[in-house]
């Protein structure tokens, strides 16, 4: 079999193709013929509709498919819909009319959020308010945008703290709100969709309120310019100092340079660049094996993990949108040896030791949406190749009889049975825009929220 080395040579460098595959005693020809975008494109949206039909069959109308038991599972035991509002917009960007035409139907006939739960108010945002928000968009349909509206009004109460930085959940009939410690990326990854919404319904109390949780996340960083891991929303003090850029920071720093691009906000132009500059001085860690963002603690920027996995591949693609070239391509590669160490990336590696400390894959999009920002500023081949990879990699793991399963150990290639309804929304949505023709969508005309919904940008 050809080594990971190998491998990463033949994807990675196109000038030692001939050298590579002439000492593995192969033709140098098959490592140099060009990715069939069509065809790639075709396989994906194939995939896609492999798994799409699995959740029509077994789940319709609810938030998700199990998919290895083929059953149906709602997060608050009432369906939100998550899975049809995630995936409207990848159904109309992929071009499958019948199923957007019958999916948009579903929701706007059935979708109310005059329910009496408890709704984690960043998972409701980034999915159901994004959701909606892009395929109205896409779509004009002002029942979309109405759904819109409601949602995001029944969604304000969370903003009502002390420090403006907003509870971790509300309950959408009552209004009553709960869970007093929060972190950067639940608090300041709202507001492109409460933005999008305040610039399309005129209302400017949702852009406040989104731009407020942010700007007071920001306030409360520590002198070195680093954020913590968790905040206490009433009082504002930190209670866990650990700084990086995974998960619950991740999209924090996302949106302070897509707000910036997508508002022309000068505000997050500011917190943007001083943030990336405290990032690259204090996380960042080169070694024998690449350029890689670990953990530091805020006050000090003494190094406390050497951890990296699949949330924190998002990093490319925002190295890449902020003007950072040649440093993204450099980290992608790391992910891309990340990877390729397992045969599909785990949820949390430590790249001093090459070991995994979290074995588990839920389907995670972030390595992709890397590739595709990388394609898309180099044109370079080899992120098609890359992509190529991940795909391939997917649908040998993940693939299942009726849909796709997240993986409980990469080492193992055990599936679980959960299929999240980012699979829809971002994973697929990422692999086709890839190898899809250029008028798929318009990359410089939009933003991507952090669950791959683009909003067009606007002045």
């Amino acid at each position: 079999m050809t080594s990971i080395a190998s491998l990463l040579q033949i994807l990675l460098f196109p000038w030692l193709f001939t050298a590579t595959a002439v000492a593995a005693g192969h033709s140098p020809r098959s490592f140099q013929t060009p990715i069939d975008t069509e065809q790639m494109a075709q396989r994906v949206r194939a995939e896609f509709l492999h798994a799409w039909h699995g959740y029509e069959r077994d789940a319709w109308g609810h938030d998700e498919l199990q998919p290895l038991s083929k059953t149906p599972h709602d997060w608050y035991q009432q369906s939100l819909y998550m899975t049809p509002v995630d995936a409207l917009d990848t159904l109309i960007l992929m071009g499958l009319k019948e199923e957007a035409e019958k999916t948009r139907e579903l929701i706007v006939k059935n979708l109310s959020f005059n329910k009496d739960i408890y709704v984690k108010n960043f998972e409701v945002t980034i999915r159901l308010l994004g959701g909606l928000l892009s395929s109205y968009q896409l779509t004009g349909d002002q029942r979309l945008l109405a759904l819109a509206e409601d949602l995001g009004t029944r969604l304000l109460p969370v903003f009502e703290s002390p420090t403006g930085i907003p509870y971790q959940f509300v309950n959408l009939k009552t209004g009553k709100v709960r869970g007093s410690e929060t972190n950067p990326a639940e608090a300041g990854t709202l507001l492109i969709e409460f933005g999008t919404l305040s610039r399309l319904t005129n209302k400017t109390v949702f852009y406040q309120k989104a731009k407020r949780a942010a700007v007071e996340i920001y306030r409360r960083r520590s002198p070195i310019g680093l954020v913590g891991q968790r905040i206490n929303v009433d009082t504002g003090e930190w209670t866990l100092k650990d700084s990086h850029i995974s998960a619950e920071i991740d999209s924090y720093y996302e949106y302070l340079l897509k707000s910036w691009l997508l508002f022309d906000d000068p505000d997050f132009k500011q917190m943007w660049f001083e943030s990336i500059h405290a990032i690259n001085q204090y996380l960042a860690e080169e070694s024998d094996q690449g350029l890689w963002y670990g953990h530091a603690e805020m006050l000090s920027g003494k190094r406390t993990a050497t951890t990296f996995g699949a949330l924190d591949a998002f990093f490319p693609a925002v190295l890449a949108l902020s003007g950072d070239l040649e440093r993204a391509q450099r980290l992608q590669i790391s992910s891309f040896r990340m990877w390729m160490k397992f045969g599909i990336e785990p949820e949390v590696f430590n790249y001093h030791t090459q070991r995994v400390e979290d074995p588990g894959y839920p389907l995670r999009p972030e390595i992709i949406e890397s590739t595709y920002y990388l394609y898309h500023y180099t044109s370079d081949p080899k992120y098609l190749r890359m992509g190529q990879e991940f795909f391939e990699s997917l649908v040998k793991y993940c693939r299942t009889p009726v849909a796709y399963a997240a993986l409980r150990d990469v080492v193992k290639k055990e599936k679980t049975d959960r299929m999240e309804s980012f699979l829809f929304a971002e994973t697929f949505k990422y692999f086709y825009l890839l190898f899809s023709p250029p008028g798929t969508l318009n990359f410089d005309q939009v933003i991507f929220n952090t669950e791959a919904h683009p909003v067009r940008k606007s002045r």
